[in-house]
């Protein structure tokens, strides 16, 4: 076989459509063998002639696509002073683009004798260890385009991608669990129903299972356990796993980008499968184990460990940075991906032991004119000291908002004290993001995520019930800030599951029309349930499967006019935070561009902020009052809203604010359910929100209303019924409507950031319809006039931090 001395650059393995360039940095490596390994598994070892800024490297011309590979590294062996080098242990390459295998728990991976960790193992693991393979990298991205849709405009679909599609009818069965089931219509369709405009996968990058799991008849489920930065993980794929699953996958991301959706990727560069110094040799420990890991200063055997899994990335060295800045262009560049999500990402970091927001990991990104161009979110925490760091990342990046998903929960469930800290979250947490200089879409808003209760589980389940976990219910969080309504688990009680399917509703609204970036977790449109496991990270089984032929579609419905709604109306996705300055309009007064008011239609008072017992609350969005322009320059108005929040157990009597705000008002969102016709409520008449309920109301002007005729009550016209489309009708209606049910009707195209401010509101029957729930209840009670209330208060909510913050979930 002929042996050229090739380049030191690019890293991996890389074909150019003759041969195949090999290069891997070692710097501890007294010699380094590339081994070639064919399907009985014979192995060809060829000494790497050349070493250039310790990077090993050779070209071999008679080497194709498909060709499996792995490395030797002769070297010291000293754990004491952090050498690990083995020679009898294939290493999988730390640039692998993909992989075939996976690791076994055979002891010739370990490279000590098991129970005797001061010994030195020298069996050889290549039969029982992962392999890279040489792939094509060449694909026909034709018809392929950079979405870049802004945050503001985006909803994230946070997903798993056996489990979104493991359990789907219309997927064939052998695409079910893979990234070919991602591609599949029935997949796509339903994240755009939704209004899904990315999907956020858990990790694909290639993963180890673990062996302590295995032995319990469980498995590594979620994921977070990558050995391979650059290889997408192979048991996601249909058709094979010699280079198949990148050509795979790369089809799967076409196929999102032509229905409009990004894709975002879970990334782990915080630890790696290698666990501690107890752990199986598989890649980076055996190749530079001190360049890659965080090793104890003063105890090399040991590793830092801010991750809870035995080990750290060492983001203080030049090459295991590069390795992390080659894998996020590599899967911008090659795999067509449009952003991250750093899982734990306060690790990276660390450059000593406190989190640094100037490391040279942000600097990196931030001065890269590839990764600083995509979406970049971070989980903001780790398990280290001062880790949780919601808040402090740089003004580029976009954060998991934890105390987001707290708040509203808290709120919901009737928490006291929260109105303050919940009209933060609902309006963008300036408390958090504002003074560094960021924006509303800083907070990537949450209520559920994938670590935790599902949102059905939520609010049916108070305690955890982790027992199929194998860990006596003593693993996943405790403290959920969940409420059952009333009986733990499954109910029969018609009471119990209609306040439940309230809930789930209320929270769906509350995180849809929050200012920030909304993200939902897959399946909670539906109405998935993990039987009250809040920690199925071992759980590859239909316990985490979504269940497609359970789906709840009148929740379906509700979440896809929720999102409709949304997108249509740039008053629920500003890019500026709200700052209480009246804002010119038409004819009549200033108005702020926020107004908070409390159930008797007036302003908010120091008292209502700080009632203990406060549970209600009402605001008023300004849709003349959004600041910023459109992408041509142009003034952003919309429609104004008033939202009304009422977390108490009974029925609240809201007063809708004086005419200056708006004559009139129409019904668009009601989680408790829908009215019996499309009534409009006029300025100072009052609204009941029924216990655990949230209304939403859009502002009509005065040419949308019917005439008020002075005259006896018996003599007074009704409000003229809104024509009520058929079933049939409503499945092929345009994307203009929010309709969810027969006694919805449509709703007139609204202003975008992109579009001219719209004309003057329709005639109330063409208002927009209500987000509504079935089943239908009891007619509403009449609403009434009440005394004119006193003008509401101008000042926005005081901004407040709750006293207790929650950890890591």
């Amino acid at each position: 076989m002929e042996i050229w001395p090739g380049t030191a650059y690019p890293l991996g393995a890389t074909f150019d459509g003759m041969g195949t360039n090999f290069a891997v940095f070692s710097e501890v490596a007294e010699k380094v063998e590339l081994c070639l390994i064919e399907d009985d598994g014979t192995e060809t070892r060829i000494r790497m002639p050349e070493v250039d800024a310790y990077v090993w490297h050779c070209y071999l011309p008679e080497v194709q696509p498909g060709q499996s590979y792995g490395y030797r590294v002769h070297g010291p062996y000293d754990p004491a002073k952090g050498f690990r080098c083995n020679p009898n242990k294939l290493l999988l390459d730390p640039y692998a683009k993909s992989v075939t295998g996976q690791v076994d728990s055979d002891p010739s991976v370990f490279s000590y004798d098991l129970g005797f960790p001061d010994s030195k193992n020298d069996d050889d693991s290549a039969a029982h260890t992962m392999r890279a393979v040489v792939i094509n990298p060449f694909f026909d991205w034709t018809g392929d385009r950079i979405l870049r849709i802004p945050y503001n405009e985006s909803v994230i679909y946070e997903a798993h991608v056996k489990g979104l599609t493991q359990r789907h009818p219309e997927i064939p069965e052998n695409q079910r669990g893979t990234y070919a089931g991602l591609a599949h219509p029935a997949i796509i369709d339903h994240l755009t129903r939704v209004g899904a405009t990315a999907i956020e996968l858990m990790p694909v990058h290639q993963f180890v299972q673990d062996s302590t799991l295995i032995d319990k008849g469980l498995s590594n489920y979620w994921g977070y356990n990558s050995i391979g930065f650059f290889a997408p993980h192979n048991a996601y794929s249909a058709f094979g796993d010699r280079g198949q699953q990148v050509q795979e996958f790369k089809a799967m991301v076409k196929a999102m980008h032509g229905a409009g959706i990004e894709v975002i990727l879970d990334v782990v560069y915080n630890h790696t499968a290698e666990g501690n110094h107890f752990g199986p040799t598989i890649s980076f420990r055996g190749i530079d184990n001190a360049a890659y890991y965080r090793l104890v200063d003063d105890n090399e055997q040991y590793y830092m460990d801010y991750t809870g899994t035995g080990n750290s990335f060492n983001v203080r060295h030049p090459h295991s940075l590069q390795l992390i800045m080659d894998s996020l262009r590599y899967w911008v560049t090659e795999m067509h991906v449009d952003g991250f999500r750093f899982d734990l990402a306060a690790t990276l970091a660390r450059e000593f032991y406190d989190v640094d927001r100037l490391s040279t990991f942000f600097e990196l990104v931030q001065q890269d004119p590839i990764v600083s161009q995509v979406k970049l979110i971070a989980e903001p925490w780790d398990l280290g000291p001062g880790g949780y760091q919601v808040g402090n990342f740089p003004p580029q990046w976009t954060e998991w908002n934890g105390k987001y998903r707290d708040t509203v929960r808290d709120f919901w469930r009737g928490e006291p004290a929260t109105l303050g800290e919940f009209a933060s979250r609902l309006t963008g947490s300036a408390d958090l993001y504002e003074t560094s200089g960021r924006r509303p879409v800083a907070s990537i808003n949450f209520v559920i995520a994938h670590d935790g209760f599902t949102l059905d589980d939520l609010v049916s389940y108070n305690e955890k019930h982790n027992q199929a976990n194998g860990e006596d219910n003593n693993d996943g969080e405790s403290h959920n800030r969940s409420w059952n309504c009333g009986e733990e688990g499954p109910s029969e009680n018609p009471k119990v599951l209609e306040l439940r399917n309230r809930q789930r509703r209320n929270f769906l609204a509350t995180l849809l029309l929050s200012q920030g970036v909304p993200m939902i977790a897959h399946g909670d449109e539906l109405g998935r349930t993990q039987q009250g496991n809040n920690n199925v990270y071992c759980q590859d089984s239909e316990l985490a499967w979504v269940d497609w032929e359970k789906a709840d579609l009148s929740l379906i419905e509700f979440t896809a006019a929720l999102s409709r709604l949304r997108k249509q109306h740039p008053t629920f996705r500003r890019r500026r935070f709200f700052d209480g300055r009246p804002v010119t309009r038409g004819e009549g007064e200033p108005l702020p561009d926020i107004v908070w008011i409390n159930p008797s239609g007036s302003g908010m008072t120091p008292e209502d902020w700080d009632s203990g017992f406060g549970r209600s609350i009402g605001v008023f969005l300004n849709g003349n009052g959004i600041r910023g322009m459109d992408r041509r320059g142009g003034r952003v108005v919309d429609d104004s809203f008033l939202m009304l929040f009422n977390a108490h157990d009974e029925t609240l009597d809201f007063t809708v604010p004086t005419e200056e705000y708006a004559p009139a008002w129409t019904c668009v969102v009601d989680t408790a359910g829908m009215p019996a016709s499309a009534e409009v409520t006029r300025a100072g008449e009052v609204i009941p929100v029924p216990g655990k309920g949230l209304v939403v109301l859009q502002a009509l002007d005065a040419s949308a209303l019917p005439p008020v005729l002075v005259a006896p009550a018996a003599a007074v016209p009704a409000v003229p019924p809104v024509p009520v489309p058929t079933a049939a009708a409503l499945e092929n209606a345009p994307v203009e409507l929010t309709v969810v049910h027969p006694e919805a009707q449509a709703v007139p195209p609204e202003a975008t950031d992109e579009t001219p401010a719209p004309p003057p509101a329709p005639p109330a029957a063409e208002a927009q319809p209500e987000l509504a729930a079935t089943p239908k209840p009891a007619p509403k009670p009449r609403r009434r006039r009440a005394p004119a209330p006193r003008r509401p208060s101008t000042k926005p909510a005081p901004r407040r931090a709750a006293d207790g913050e929650s950890e890591n979930p």
